[in-house]
Parts: C-alpha cells; sequence; structure tokens
C-alpha cells in the first residue's frame, strides 16, 4: 500500500516540487520515504492579487493653482489688447509751445505794469523764433517771415473753399492730418457757404518753433501767421434752414493760424495745422437747430383736427 502511494504520488512529487519551496520538498520527502518523520505540510493557495490604485488626476482635488492653470490651457488664446494710435510722420499731433496771444492784442501802453510785462514776453518769444527761424531756414532756404504770410493766407482761402465745395483730395493736400478731422467734423447734411472779402491788416508772423520727434534728425517746423480779415460765413442744415451766420453781412475775424511742415521730407510743404483761440476772445454764436416738436397723443378713433 504504502508501495503503491509512493508510486502513485511519484507522478506527482516533480510537480509538487516546482510549486512549493524547502518546506514543500521537505514534506514530498516524507511521503516518499514512509520512515521519515513528516514536517509541517505547506500546501499553497493562489489568491487574488490586490493591487494600490492610484487616484486618477480627474478625481483628486486640484490646487488653486492647478485649477487656474487647467482654465487658461483650456481656454482659447487670444492676442493681447493695446491701445494703439495712429502715428503719422508727415505732421504732429499738437502745436508746439503754443503761442498765447496777449490780452487786448498788445495795445496796452508800456508805461502800466501789464504792458511792460506784455513787452518782456514778447521779447522773449522773438528770441525763441529766432533760434527756430535758423533750423527753417537750414532745410527751406527760401523761407522768408516777410513773405510767408502771403503764402499761409492763400493757403488758407484755398483750404476753406476746399471745405465749402467738399472737394476732399484738396483738402488733405493743403491741411494736416490733425487739422482734417476738426474742419470736415459735423458738417454731414450741411451746406456751408464761405467766402473771403478782404483784409482789414496785412497778415504778419508772430510766432516761429522748430522741434525734433523720435530722433534729433526729425525736424517739424511751425509757424504762427496773425489774420484780420472780413469773412462771410453761412451754414444751412439738411433741412435747408440757417443755422449760423449769414449770406449778406461781413464780419471781421482776428484769428491766429497755425502752419506746419515736415522739414525732412524734401518735397514737403507748408500746410495749415491748427487754429490758436485766446482765451480773451469773445463768444461764439449760438448755433439755431432745427428740431421737432412733437404733437399731442391721439386715440385711433380720433382726427388731429378734433384735438386742435
Amino acid at each position: 500500500m504504502v508501495a503503491a502511494m509512493a508510486a502513485g504520488l511519484g507522478l506527482r512529487v516533480p510537480r509538487l516540487l516546482g510549486q512549493v519551496g524547502l518546506e514543500g520538498t521537505a514534506a514530498a520527502e516524507s511521503l516518499v520515504r514512509p520512515g521519515a518523520a513528516p514536517s509541517c505540510l505547506v500546501v499553497p493557495v493562489r489568491t487574488r492579487k490586490r493591487k494600490s490604485f492610484a487616484v486618477p488626476d480627474w478625481a483628486r482635488e486640484l490646487t488653486p493653482e492647478e485649477k487656474m492653470w487647467r482654465l487658461k490651457s483650456a481656454a482659447p488664446i487670444f492676442p493681447d489688447e493695446h491701445i494703439e494710435r495712429t502715428f503719422y510722420l508727415a505732421s504732429t499731433a499738437d502745436i508746439m509751445d503754443p503761442y498765447v496771444p496777449p490780452e487786448g492784442d498788445a495795445r496796452l501802453s508800456t508805461l502800466s505794469r501789464e504792458g511792460l510785462k506784455q513787452k518782456m514776453d514778447k521779447l522773449k518769444q522773438t528770441a525763441a523764433s529766432q533760434l527756430a527761424l535758423r533750423k527753417i531756414k537750414d532745410h527751406d532756404p527760401d523761407f522768408s517771415t516777410k513773405t510767408f504770410p502771403e503764402k499761409a493766407q492763400e493757403i488758407f482761402i484755398e483750404a476753406h473753399n476746399s471745405l465749402a465745395n467738399f472737394n476732399k483730395q484738396k483738402l488733405h493736400s493743403l491741411v494736416t492730418e490733425r487739422c482734417y478731422p476738426d474742419m470736415v467734423r459735423g458738417n454731414r447734411y450741411k451746406t456751408i457757404r464761405w467766402r473771403f472779402v478782404e483784409s482789414l491788416e496785412p497778415p504778419r508772423v508772430v510766432h516761429v518753433r522748430c522741434d525734433s520727434l523720435v530722433n534729433r534728425g526729425n525736424l517739424y517746423g511751425q509757424v504762427t501767421v496773425r489774420m484780420h480779415t472780413q469773412q462771410i460765413l453761412a451754414i444751412y442744415d439738411r433741412f435747408g434752414r440757417l443755422m449760423y451766420g449769414g449770406e449778406e453781412v461781413p464780419k471781421d475775424v482776428l484769428e491766429y493760424v497755425v502752419f506746419e511742415r515736415y522739414l525732412v521730407n524734401p518735397y514737403g510743404s507748408w500746410r495749415m495745422h491748427g487754429k490758436i483761440i485766446p482765451e480773451w476772445a469773445p463768444p461764439k454764436d449760438p448755433i439755431v437747430k432745427t428740431v421737432m416738436i412733437p404733437g399731442p397723443t391721439l386715440d385711433p378713433s380720433q382726427e388731429y383736427e378734433e384735438v386742435k
């Protein structure tokens, strides 16, 4: 019986020895040898493997920095918005050191305190104008303060005639990019009648400035011309009603007009850049606007004549 058991187990001993360790080998030998004392028999039992699963990224709690990073990465990328402003090299965006017209058009007596102060301010402005005049003549040798006022007055007349006739192409060649919006703003659907009558006083140069922009070689020249003229101006709205001025009576106008030129450009020309309005100037006449007066609210069964 023991031999039979040994013979029966002999086929299973190699398989059993391959599955167990040292203790399993000793137990198998005790079965083969009946006289050997059996030691502890260990039968291996294979159980289900246990694996430690990590928490997925989508299930774990994110820190505020990680949440912000995920939101930024998921959001569409838009270019940064920058407040940009159009820049023209052909003209400046403002009047350099604007001329301050003296109160009363410098007619105060030099014996008074105010008159003496006006005289001193005029001397300071004249000294700065002479330095700027030298720079302008370096780029424009034909420039002269004696002949320029007449040329400036011609530019002034042609620009206003082009405005009245809505000739935009010619107006662009006579005024700068800064002055053009100020002249055409609000003139849509309006009729302008303008005419130059005469000069009450010859125009003259009162202020000259020359300054650079971006770099020292980029020079601009500005000349302020005093003009005392008679003009006729009438503005009509889109209904043909008179809004401002009149076509019969000429009006005396004292203006300080600024002209500018891009000196670096050899093909540049003098153009109207703006006007200087003194603080002591009288207020302008109000503009008469045409408005609609609402009528009474009518019922569907009523007529307008009945309500009147």
